[in-house]
């Protein structure tokens, strides 16, 4: 017999059918499933990250609903480069050189490029030494590769 997360998981991936995305209660959920809360955090939170190719949306006082994003295959670089590639830390020529490729590739604009690269740039970073402002850096950026991912950002369209 299946356990409580994988009869979660299972009835959230069904609940996708063609969409790209879904909008959930957690504490409907939880409900319907007669678990805590906390169960369909930890389902969302393991179940259902950007290595598994989605993305999850909470939105804070909006009485615990979230919206799941499912990723398509045209985000794996991206996704690669958030899971993966990056890791805690990067420097800024570093950013660059990637930001390159996505406009290269044309999965971003000459504007999302520039925008990224002037929000992670040193002068952006308010910190002391470089090892802090390499992974604050990191953090800002996986967010926007983040961003991306989850949106109908990017490309010149």
């Amino acid at each position: 017999m299946a356990n409580i997360s994988d009869l979660i998981e299972s009835f959230l991936i069904d609940l996708f059918g063609d969409e790209s995305s879904i909008y959930i209660s957690r504490t409907e959920l939880a409900q319907y499933f007669n678990c805590a809360p906390s169960q369909i955090n930890y389902v969302l939170s393991t179940r259902f990250t950007l290595d598994k190719g989605f993305a999850v949306e909470s939105r804070r006082g909006g009485g615990g609903y979230v919206t799941l994003v499912r990723l398509n295959d045209e985000d794996s670089y991206i996704n690669e480069l958030v899971c993966h590639s990056i890791g805690d830390k990067i420097s800024f020529q570093r950013v660059c050189q990637i930001l390159d490729r996505l406009q290269s590739d044309g999965i971003i604009s000459q504007r999302e490029k520039e925008i990224a690269k002037s929000m992670t740039s040193d002068k952006a970073i308010l910190s002391y030494d470089k090892l802090s402002k390499e992974v604050v850096r990191a953090g800002i950026f996986k967010s926007f590769l983040t961003l991306l991912m989850k949106s109908d950002f990017g490309g010149d369209d």
